[in-house]
C-alpha cells in the first residue's frame, strides 16, 4: 500500500516538545522530506514573527475570531500560551482521517491531550527533547527573540512539559536535526503499516 492508501484511515501525527527543543524546525523539514505528510496550520492570536507567512506557519486571527470559532466548535483543541491563544481547526483533521491522508500537528502537551481524547484510534504521538536542560536554555537564549523574563517563564514551563513524555508513543532526543528527522520518518512509515490502521471493510483477498 502507498502513503495515501484507500485501505487505511489517515493518521494524525502529533509532535510536542518544550519551547526551544526544535520541534518546529523538525516539523517544517518533515513537510519537505516525508512523502504524503501534510501540515496542520494552527490558528493564533499573536502577531507574526519575522519570516512567518500567513497560511503557511499559522493562520493569524483576532481574539474575537478565535472566540467565534470556539463557540461554533470548529477547533479540535485550543489553549492559551504566553499571552496568546493557539488552536487547531477540526475540519482538516476529520477530512484527513476519512480520506486516508496523514497530517502532522506541532502542538503543546495540553493540545495533544485534547486531540488524543477526540481521536483515540487515529493518533500517533511523538515527544521531542533536547539532549539536556542546559542545551535547551542555550537554544532559547541563542534565538534572541525573548526577554529574560520570558526566557525564565519558558524554562519553568519546559521542566513541567518535559515530565509529560511518558504519555507519548515515541521519544526523540534532538541532538541533530537530520537524525531526528530520519527517526520521525521511520515512525511515520511504521505507523502506516500497522494493521490497526486498516479500514474495517478492508478485505485484500476478497473475490
Amino acid at each position: 500500500m502507498d502513503d495515501r492508501s484507500p485501505y487505511r484511515r489517515g493518521i494524525i501525527f502529533i509532535l510536542s516538545a518544550p519551547s526551544g527543543a526544535g520541534k518546529t524546525t523538525i516539523s517544517r523539514a518533515a513537510r519537505e522530506v516525508i512523502a504524503g505528510l501534510e501540515m496542520s496550520i494552527s490558528l493564533t492570536t499573536r502577531r507574526p514573527r519575522e519570516g512567518e507567512v500567513e497560511g503557511v506557519d499559522y493562520q493569524f486571527v483576532s481574539e474575537e475570531e478565535f472566540n467565534r470559532r470556539i463557540a461554533k466548535q470548529e477547533l479540535a483543541e485550543w489553549a492559551s500560551n504566553f499571552e496568546a491563544f493557539y488552536g487547531t481547526p477540526r475540519a482538516p483533521l476529520d477530512d484527513a482521517v476519512d480520506s486516508g491522508r496523514d497530517i502532522l500537528l506541532d502542538i503543546d502537551v495540553q493540545g495533544a491531550r485534547q486531540i488524543r481524547e477526540l481521536y483515540p484510534d487515529d493518533t500517533a504521538t511523538v515527544f521531542v527533547l533536547p539532549p539536556s536542560f542546559a542545551d535547551l536554555e542555550e537554544r532559547l537564549r541563542r534565538r534572541g527573540t525573548d526577554s529574560e523574563d520570558s526566557i525564565q517563564r519558558r524554562l519553568t514551563r519546559a521542566r513541567e512539559e518535559a515530565s509529560a513524555y511518558p504519555e507519548y508513543d515515541y521519544l526523540i532526543i534532538n541532538a541533530h536535526v537530520e537524525e531526528s528527522l530520519a527517526r520521525l520518518e521511520a515512525i511515520v512509515r511504521a505507523e502506516r503499516m500497522k494493521v490497526g490502521r486498516l479500514r474495517a471493510d478492508f478485505a485484500p483477498w476478497k473475490s
